[in-house]
């Protein structure tokens, strides 16, 4: 399709030169555009090592299907990171001294890692793994919470701050007590 708008500056000069027209549509701008934002996401996301590695890659989609080749493994290698995430998810326990924030964020990693893997988690067996993972001293809220009636509708995210409110409470118990 032949721009013909005498306003548009979108055919490229040198072209012109040669006896070639070749005309830009807005919407080919725009895909430009978002395949180099899309590009340059991923390469910053990769770790410096590899940059060298992708930066061959021309389009956002070449590049995500090396990445993913790449970092994803065969079937067999799913099929194990697979059972390395649900057998962590099922023996997850808040370790030693940590806090109610860090078992929080620990779980979400694992979780997300599932959740790629295209494990389904449900909202009530993820709030209940929570809740029975947290350190003792904080039994008494987690008796109350596992009680619940909407566990099953409830994010993770909305448990986690609702027991957030009680960190400064079971800290001080828990202080008392050594």
């Amino acid at each position: 399709p032949t721009n013909t708008d005498p306003n548009d500056t979108s055919r490229r000069k040198d072209d012109e030169q040669f006896g070639r027209t070749v005309t830009i549509t807005t919407e080919d701008m725009q895909r430009k555009k978002n395949n180099v934002k899309a590009r340059t996401t991923l390469l910053l996301s990769l770790p410096d090592e590899h940059h060298l590695r992708f930066s061959k890659y021309k389009t956002a989609k070449e590049l995500w299907a090396a990445i993913l080749k790449t970092f994803s493994g065969n079937k067999a290698t799913k099929k194990r990171k697979k059972n390395i995430l649900k057998q962590q998810y099922g023996n997850f326990k808040a370790e030693g001294s940590e806090t109610l924030e860090q078992t929080f964020n620990r779980l979400q990693v694992i979780v997300s890692q599932l959740q790629f893997m295209d494990v389904v988690v449900e909202k009530d067996d993820l709030n209940q793994k929570f809740l029975t993972s947290l350190a003792p001293e904080w039994m008494m809220h987690t008796i109350v919470w596992r009680n619940m009636n909407d566990l099953d509708t409830m994010s993770l995210d909305d448990l986690y701050n609702h027991l957030k409110v009680y960190k400064v409470e079971v800290q001080a118990k828990s202080n008392s007590n050594s």
